[in-house]
Formats: C-alpha cells, structure tokens, sequence
C-alpha cells in the first residue's frame, strides 16, 4: 500500500477511542470514526514506519446492527460516533475496548503472581464488565456551544464543531444527548442574534463578538444556568436577550443568566469577567443524598444519573472503612474536583483530606460540604505532586480521580510510598490508567476489582474504576 492509495475492506473492531482496524493487503490501517462491522471505501492518507492511516470515502455497507439515525445531526456532528447502534452494542463495544487495553497490565500481574494458565478466566475473574448508564438520552448537564458559521461566509451558527473540522459549525437544534430545555434556549439565543446579524469571534482573524454558549442544568432540581460568552470588542445590551430566555416555556427553571467576557485568543470558554445579568451566579444539584451548589466553571459529573452509578462503585469497592464501627481512617481524595467522592466518604471516615489544583473548585468543595453539614472535610488547593508533602496526616486509604492524562508520575510514586491498603482509581481516560496500572504494580499493588463505567452513552468515551490492593511481602 501506498499513500493515496484507493482501498475497500471491512471494520474488525474499533479500539479506543475511535480508532477502527481494517485488514487491508495483509496491512494494517486505521480509520477513524467507523463502527465495527462496516465495509468501507477508504484512501491511505498517512504511511510511515509500517503504520498506516486512511480516511473513509464511503460507507458501502452499514454494519448489520445499526440503526436509523437517531439524531439528525448525526455523522455530521464531531460529537457523537455510536447515536446509530444500539445502546447493548455500545456496552459491548467500550468494555471490549477497555479488556483490551487493560490486558497488558492483568498479564503483568500474572507474572508477578507466578504465572496463571488460562488468561482470559483470570482477567474475567477480576474485570466485572462494564455498567451502563441509567439513561440514555437527555443525560447531560452541562453543554458548551460554539458560534461560527456552518461554511465560509454562512449564516451563523450555534453549536457543535463539525465533524472533521476546526471552523465549521453545526447547529445542533435537534442534539438528543441534552434535553429540551437546552434545545430551546439554543434556538432562542441563535434566533435572536441571528436577527441583529451579530458578528462571532473568528478563529483566525481574532475578530468578533460571540463565542460560546454555556448551559448547565441539574438532573435533580431542574435548575438552569445560562452563561453568554463574548469578547469585549463590541458592546451590546443583552436584557432583551434575557427577557427572552426567561419567558421560554421550560420544564425546569433558569436560576441565573450571565455575559462572560473572554479575550483570549485561544478557543477555551474561560473568563475574564462576569456579570450576572439576572438572578444568581449558581444553581443546586442534589446526588446520593448530598446537595451541591454548583457556578459556570465548577467540575461536576456531566451525566448525574450516571456519577450515581459511578460513585456507588467506589463504595462498593473500598468497602467498609471503619474499625470495629469506629470511623477513625483517614481518607486521601486526590485530585478531589468540587468534593464530591470526599462528602460521599466522609460519614464513615474520621476525616477526609481533598487535594484539587483548581481554586474556584476547592472553594466550591468547602462550600458544599458546609451545605451538607459534614465538618471532617479538609479541602486544599494545589498540585497533588507538590501538596502531599506538606500533610502532616498519613492516609489509611486512598481514592484517585486524575484529569484524563492520568497521574504525573512523580506523583504516583509519593502516592505509592504511602503503603496504604486499598487505592481506588477512577479514570475517564483508560488509556492513561493502563499507563499508571503499570507503576501501580511495580510498586507492590495489585488489581483485586475492575469496572467500566458509562457515563457517555451515544460517544467513545468510558469510565473505569479500580481497586488496588497492597501485596504483603
């Protein structure tokens, strides 16, 4: 094969996160975007070093399983690959991807336990699968949206990148991963400056108004927030946007309406400055029992329903802290976010110390744990890797909840020092865990349970929870 070359061939499996393998020549070549099962028509676009790449021209045939499109952005949209296949396939699909990437590390395990004959009995033995999410649909609860156009010089647009592409834009007025109250205020807010022709912030020219749309609402409360971002190049007054938000027939209720101002070049929704141009800068969201307040920027869960899922795995797997009834473990909750993990533990710990290098996050955490009444939560803001050697409190357990690069790996080495009994890793990103998996073992522990966990149904993405545990020497 060479590149530019025109090839057919079917889909053997898509590994993680997009990454479709087709056998084509005797070769190797990986197409993204595709599902398994699908025969395609693809040209080689990158060859080098015995790796080759293509790029899909046609679907010829569509794999036996899929489904009328469920979303008519979908294929269009950058956001969603697998809204065509069933949601049991979706399972299917994401836990054989994460077996897959998690094989090296249960087949080191092996080894360092002298050797096991039959692999796949001993990695279904600790891998439980994968847990879907309670739903499908309408699940999440936050939604950035970019404005651009859908082509060169169109007329604006409100939405998703397009498929493939850094510029275009797609409205995505019919998007069935939020729910209706998201696609209302989209096309309101789209309709409204449609009309005035209002300039968006071009990417390269770093000219224009409008940036990104931001909508966060609770599962729970139904409470909204609705956040404008622009530049400060031009100046508008927005009541009249926000009477229009506020007459919109919603089911649930916008407790805030706010104009972030943004001048950075980078495409980021970030602030320089807010204002809140009605009502109040948060809104409440509720979660195992436990309430959060929650602002523009606060990290929480994108799928609530689903962190539920999640959270009770974590549970479930570090078990029982407390001695003899006594909760008198201290708990490590690093890379904390806004508390979440920390509150749920704090009931039967003696304290729980939370380490988040986002500030607004950490504030959030202690704010949250006040509402919930829980006085044994010590949130502190900074680098895990920097802040642990300050502590003067040694953990009797360790939960780890890493951004999707994992853990520095000069940070995962204090965390192993510490000799705990039990580490929970949570990850999003099962690539950068199957990384980390590896250190986590030399380092004397030990995979005891595995779980996948889907929190992103109609995407590639997937969670994955952990449980190590200390090997005695």
């Amino acid at each position: 094969m060479k590149k530019g070359q025109i090839c057919e061939g079917y889909v053997e499996r898509v590994d993680f996160p997009n990454k479709g393998i087709i056998l084509c020549e005797d070769e190797t070549v990986v197409v993204k975007n595709v599902l398994p099962g699908q025969r395609l028509s693809f040209m080689i676009n990158k060859k080098r070093k015995g790796k080759a790449e293509g790029k899909v021209l046609e679907v010829i045939e569509a794999a036996p399983y899929e489904l009328a499109d469920v979303c008519p952005h979908f294929g269009t949209c950058g956001g969603c690959n697998y809204q065509s296949v069933p949601y049991e396939r979706q399972l299917e699909i994401k836990e054989s991807q994460v077996r897959r990437l998690l094989k090296p590390a249960f087949e080191k395990q092996m080894l360092l336990n002298g050797g096991v004959t039959n692999t796949e009995q001993y990695i279904s033995e600790i891998f439980e699968g994968i847990k879907a999410s309670p739903v499908q649909f309408d699940y999440r609860n936050k939604m950035e949206f970019s404005f651009g156009d859908e082509y060169k010089d169109g007329p604006l647009a409100l939405g998703m990148h397009k498929r493939g592409s850094f510029y275009d834009i797609v409205s995505v007025k019919e998007c069935r991963i939020v729910d209706e109250d998201y696609r209302k205020v989209l096309v309101c807010v789209l309709n409204y400056f449609s009309k005035k022709d209002i300039s968006y912030f071009h990417r390269i020219r770093h000219e224009g108004y409008l940036r990104h749309l931001l909508v966060r609402k609770a599962q729970k409360t139904g409470e909204m927030l609705v956040a404008l971002v622009t530049t400060t190049q031009e100046t508008y007054d927005l009541q009249p946007l926000v009477a229009q938000l506020r007459a919109l027939p919603l089911k649930g209720r916008i407790t805030g309406v706010l104009h972030t101002e943004n001048d950075s070049l980078a495409d980021v929704v970030q602030s320089d400055k807010t204002v809140i141009l009605y009502g109040q800068d948060y809104f409440y969201e509720e979660l195992l029992g436990l309430r959060f307040k929650i602002s523009q920027f606060s990290f929480f869960q994108t799928n609530t329903l689903g962190a539920e899922v999640l959270y009770e795995t974590v549970r479930e797997f570090l078990g029982d802290i407390s001695s003899d009834g006594r909760n008198d473990k201290v708990v490590f909750d690093l890379y904390s976010g806004t508390g979440t993990i920390a509150q749920l533990l704090a009931p039967v710990a003696k304290k729980v110390i939370g380490v988040e290098i986002v500030e607004e996050a950490v504030e959030a955490a202690r704010q949250n744990a006040e509402l919930n009444g829980l006085n044994n939560c010590l949130f502190i803001a900074g680098d895990v890797l920097k802040v642990i050697d300050d502590i003067e409190e040694k953990p009797d357990f360790i939960v780890l909840d890493p951004p999707r690069d994992g853990i520095h790996p000069k940070a995962l080495r204090k965390i192993i020092d510490y000799q705990v009994d039990k580490i929970v890793y949570i990850s999003c990103k099962p690539t950068s865990l199957a990384r980390d998996l590896e250190t986590l073992l030399d380092g004397g522990y030990q995979m005891e349970r595995v779980a996948a966990v889907d929190q992103f149904p109609g995407t590639v993405h997937v969670e994955c929870v952990v449980l190590m545990s200390r090997v005695e020497k």
